[in-house]
């Protein structure tokens, strides 16, 4: 062991590397490529397909113009994206409006005042820019609300006869007049206008309008539980009307549904009202029907209304974080708002009897941060309702906090989201997913098609059996009242949890770790090799470029110890890298050839000692409190490198030393590595396959294990052993092109939820960027913008210490973009907008649906794999294909040559359930933003029976014919013939017996037999063995059990052929009892 020689390279790094040149890589000739890249190189088919499509490109027409698309140009765009003031709005005189003849009323002063005082004590609302109240005019209160109401309210003004004030109030469900109500009105309505207007017109980022009286619940021509004008619509109003904002999303996350507001857009499709209230069948007030999830919008705004009605209390963190991440958060990444306004009531926070909920104040600050994300950072959130004193201002200022940006606090274990809000999500999804791509991960469940899963049927109850509307409403004692014994408990609580809440505030955001002694490392011999130095002076270039170094703080390199390496690698191997440098050039070669994909250099070592040593430096600085977050933009890469050698590029499995360090220097008992890269991290796995305080995720191309490391064990089935079982989680890509919808997917449905249950203390990202566009080894296409949203959302974990090591990416500019954008994420800058137009690839849905299923026995928040029914059970039918299918009359004529000329122009109806009317969506319905058309459906004449008249394929192709096209729908038209049909063999003379088991594995669901050794296996769905079966014995043909279909593993098709009828004859007698019609023409002798 060299000592003198890791002392010089020591003190080498401790000069500061502030600048770089970038590294200019030679031309030369190819030489020798490793494995890793051969593999993914073009095949003899690969090439005759690019010769094909060059061909087809020669004989296309040029066109005058031609249209270039930058993939780069909303990365480039983010560099001046920078994170503003949070501006914050109020004024002392708010707390002037009280009920007079009513101490006791909820709706108090105190709830103004409670609130400024503990912002002030947090610090918060020195920190942020102060908007100046204003009240709104008439004209804009005009724009929601009608003139009469205006001056029945106007006409109270400094009136001091209290007895007609009450008398008017009377008039009005839960109101109190005071003579302030109007001015007041006015100006919480004319607060929150400007402070929208100045997050518009972006001199602020976000901000929060600390105002009352409240508005959620403030009708057009009625006032309404404590509101007088709607705040929100107003604002939200003003904003479509008079800035460069075209879509709006308002959540509203007040636990007393806001029915005002959604009457207001219930026909607009430039606004989405998401909303998430207690409703208990409609017997918590305002006990209306319309709060239920089946009221979706109607006309060109149908689709666009959202309700989350929760149906029983003391609703838990849980409940709302997988209402966000099943519903809302998808639904958000597809529609793509230009501004989100919070209708912030706190009353489904602890100790609020009103709500009766037991949402802890921090979990509000995780509901804010997943909204930040989008709408680039434009976030406003208004006061709303919030009647325990406590737990309203902890709350509110934590939600301020969020968005300030300081790191979410701590919350509580989560348990698993209760079967009551199971419920409503599943009733939600299934409402809305005719309108929105994103709600794809519930089968559907067909007459004569059997789901494996669990079905869930919708219904709509209303138990209110009372008018909500009256002539006269109680003013006094018309509110819930809290026993002290009840109030004592729940301050107790809430003080516990102040307490247990750690609120960091490290002196800075992020650290950075750079040094280019790690430029050093490179292929010799193959001077064009994608692991290259430019790798790493290119990103910090690019982070230059952005003006990122001036904004973090820049971290000292070290190396790493032999004893901090020998945490997860053995000493044989340490000192195999330490020798390195004994060997010539000729012998370093030759020694890399035994490993696989890996090249030697005689600054391996250093490097490689270094790129450990300096991601270690990054935990001290994030653990010790020094530092938010941390980046280490270093190389060689680690997450391939095994115990005991080498392997993928990687020399030292940096993030799992760094892992393993944390938990052992720094006493931390959970840590959760994040693998994005493209490729699987079978080293990081293996080290950590057993050790529960280790939660592995990894988001990968496998290709049923044919795709680099080429193992198995990178499928989603390989979830951990001993007391790691459950800790390992694979979301494993079958097809190559994957892109942001289905990553962002696996965010939503996978990653979120899993790692908020596991909650970790530091969050370690295996930040390779080779899944980006563009990259030559990844064949995926994650644009640079969407891993700033994905280090957006991990920023909520583990208050916010996340840290980001470099992996794999070989594509320069991706991999700059990429990993600059993610710094830019973690510094709280705004993030750019997504691609949100793309429709979610089948084959991903298919493969995170597995990854669920192999999980929901080791994660309870996983609850929502189910089968839904196809059949519109409230409000009509709409048929996928499968249904549809068994019920066209094929004898009819014209059954195949008239497929619509422009399959693009079709427009399907989609009836409403509440008004049966409206047979035709008019092209003014049609989403502004990216949301695509409605899926195809009955339309409101289509009450009469399918006996009455039949459908042709043709009438059905015509109706579908847009859902085909955009992939929700898909017809399979099977090879006529392929090269592989010789290998069949005759069957068996004892037959083919469709309820034959697995051989491996002994199941009975979707299995295939073998066409040319007639063995039975399971399918992809259970454990893959036919498709192993099919690799390892090149037998390619297998039939399914199911429905007869013949597929090739070779030319990856169906196939149907008249040399299959015997195979296909024998399974027909086994299943129906019958022969199979002969349907291949003449059949001849």
């Amino acid at each position: 062991m060299k000592n003198k020689d890791l002392e010089a390279l020591t003190a080498k790094t401790m000069t500061s590397t502030s600048t770089v040149k970038t590294t200019v890589v030679p031309s030369g000739p190819k030489t020798r490529r490793s494995p890793r890249i051969t593999t993914q190189q073009a095949t003899s088919s690969s090439t005759l397909a690019d010769a094909r499509r060059r061909g087809l490109a020669r004989k296309k027409p040029k066109r005058s113009q031609d249209y270039i698309r930058d993939m780069y140009f909303n990365a480039q765009q983010s560099k001046d994206l920078i994170m503003k003031p949070t501006g914050i709005t109020y004024d002392d005189s708010m707390d002037q409006h009280v009920c007079l003849w009513d101490s006791n009323y909820p709706e108090c002063p105190e709830r103004y005042t409670r609130v400024i005082q503990r912002c002030k004590e947090l610090g918060l609302v020195d920190r942020c820019q102060f908007i100046q109240p204003r009240e709104a005019t008439r004209d804009e209160i005009l724009k929601k609300h009608t003139e009469e109401q205006i001056e029945i309210l106007a006409n109270t003004e400094n009136s001091n006869n209290v007895n007609e004030l009450e008398q008017l109030s009377s008039h009005y469900d839960a109101i109190y007049i005071h003579p302030t109500s109007y001015r007041l009105s006015l100006l919480s309505a004319g607060s929150t206008i400007e402070l929208v207007d100045n997050i518009c017109k972006g001199n602020v980022q976000n901000g929060m309008a600390i105002i009352r009286p409240p508005g959620h619940h403030a009708m057009k021509s009625e006032y309404c539980g404590y509101c007088f004008f709607n705040n929100v619509a107003l604002a939200a109003q003003h904003a479509l009307d008079n800035t460069a904002v075209n879509r709006v999303l308002i959540v509203d996350w007040d636990v007393h549904h806001g029915q005002a507001t959604q009457q207001m857009f219930y026909n607009d499709n430039r606004v989405v009202y998401f909303s998430l209230h207690r409703y208990e069948h409609g017997t918590f007030w305002p006990n209306l029907r319309e709060s239920d999830y089946d009221f979706i919008g109607e006309g060109p705004g149908r689709g666009y209304n959202f309700n989350i009605p929760l149906n029983k209390t003391h609703m838990s963190d849980a409940d709302y974080l997988a209402v966000f991440q099943q519903v809302l958060l998808p639904m958000l990444a597809e529609y793509e708002p230009d501004l989100i306004i919070v209708s912030a009531g706190y009353d489904a926070a602890i100790g609020c009897l009103e709500g009766d909920m037991d949402i802890t104040p921090a979990c509000y600050a995780h509901l804010l941060n997943s909204l930040s994300g989008f709408a680039q950072g434009k976030v406003a959130v208004i006061l709303e309702g919030g009647y325990c004193l406590k737990s309203l201002a902890e709350g509110a200022a934590l939600t301020l906090r969020a968005l300030l940006d300081d790191p979410c606090p701590n919350l509580e274990p989560l348990g698993a989201p209760s079967d009551s809000i199971t419920e409503t999500i599943l009733n939600c999804i299934y409402e809305h997913r005719p309108y929105w791509n994103c709600y794809k991960f519930q089968d559907v469940a067909c007459d004569g098609i059997q789901s494996p899963l669990r079905l869930h049927k919708p219904k709509a109850e209303f138990k209110f059996d009372g008018d909500p509307k009256q002539e006269v409403y109680a003013t006094r004692d018309c509110y819930p009242i809290q026993d002290e014994a009840f109030v004592k408990l729940c301050d107790e609580r809430l003080d516990k949890l102040r307490a247990s809440t750690t609120l960091l505030s490290p002196p800075h955001k992020v650290c950075l770790v750079y040094n280019e002694l790690m430029l050093k490392h490179k292929n010799i011999t193959d001077p064009v090799h994608p692991e290259q130095p430019a790798r790493i002076s290119s990103i910090f270039e690019k982070h230059k470029e952005f003006g990122l170094i001036d904004r973090v703080h820049l971290l000292q390199s070290r190396i790493a110890t032999a004893e901090e390496l020998g945490l997860v690698h053995t000493e044989s191997h340490i000192q195999s890298v330490l020798d390195l440098d004994e060997l010539t050039p000729r012998q370093l070669m030759e020694k890399g050839k035994g490993y696989e994909s890996v090249y030697l250099h005689p600054s391996t070592r250093d490097s490689a000692y270094l790129a450990a040593g300096c991601l270690l430096e990054v935990v001290d600085s994030v653990l010790n409190g020094e530092s938010a977050h941390g980046v280490a933009i270093i190389r060689p890469p680690g997450h391939h490198a095994e115990q005991d050698e080498p392997c993928g590029f990687c020399i030292f499995n940096n993030v799992s030393v760094a892992a393993k360090y944390a938990l052992e220097s720094h006493g931390l008992s959970r840590v959760l590595i994040l693998d994005w890269d493209v490729h699987h991290g079978n080293g990081t796995q293996r080290m950590f396959y057993n050790d529960p305080r280790v939660l592995y995720i990894s988001v990968h191309r496998y290709d049923h294990g044919t795709f680099f490391p080429h193992s198995k064990d990178a499928g989603p089935h390989s979830v951990g052993e001993g007391k790691g079982e459950g800790y390992n989680v694979n979301i494993a890509w079958n097809k190559k092109g994957m892109s942001d919808p289905e990553y962002i997917a696996a965010f939503q449905q996978v990653i979120l939820p899993i790692a908020y249950q596991f909650d970790p203390q530091l969050v370690l990202v295996s930040a390779g960027y080779d899944a980006c566009v563009n990259d030559p080894l990844g064949g995926c296409k994650v644009s640079p913008e969407a891993y700033a949203h994905f280090t957006h959302w991990l920023k909520s974990l583990a208050q916010g210490r996340i840290i980001l090591a470099l992996e794999g990416g070989y594509n320069i500019s991706s991999i700059s973009y990429a990993m600059t954008l993610c710094t830019k994420a973690l510094l709280g800058d705004p993030l750019p907008l997504l691609e949100s137009d793309l429709d979610i690839n089948s084959s991903a849905v298919s493969a995170i649906k597995e990854t669920i299923s192999c999980h929901t026995r080791y994660w309870s928040c996983l609850k929502f794999l189910v089968a839904l029914p196809e059949t519109n059970l409230l409000h009509g039918d709409y048929s996928p294909l499968d249904l549809v299918m068994t019920k066209l009359n094929l004898n009819e004529p014209d059954i195949t040559d008239s497929t619509p000329d422009k399959v693009q122009d079709v427009t399907p109806n989609q009836s409403s359930p509440q008004d049966a009317d409206d047979t035709t969506t008019s092209s003014s319905s049609k989403p502004i933003g990216s949301r695509q058309d409605e899926l195809p459906g009955p339309s409101s004449s289509s009450s009469q029976s399918s006996e009455d008249k039949k459908q042709t394929l043709t009438d059905y192709l015509s109706e579908h014919a847009k859902a085909l096209v955009n992939e929700e729908m898909f017809m399979v038209t099977p090879l006529p013939d392929c090269p592989h049909t010789p290998l069949i063999a005759p069957v068996p003379e004892t037959g083919i017996d469709v309820n034959a088991p697995c051989t491996d594995c002994h199941s009975q669901p979707e299995n295939w037999v073998c066409l040319t050794c007639y063995q039975v296996r399971c399918g992809r769905y259970i454990e893959e063995h036919a498709m192993l079966h099919g690799v390892s014995t090149e037998h390619p043909l297998a039939l399914s059990f199911a429905d007869l279909s013949v597929w090739c593993y070779v030319c990856e098709a169906y196939v149907d052929n008249h040399k299959l009828y015997e195979a296909k004859n024998a399974a027909h007698r086994s299943k129906f009892g019958e022969a199979l019609v002969w349907s291949y023409g003449p059949r001849l002798c």
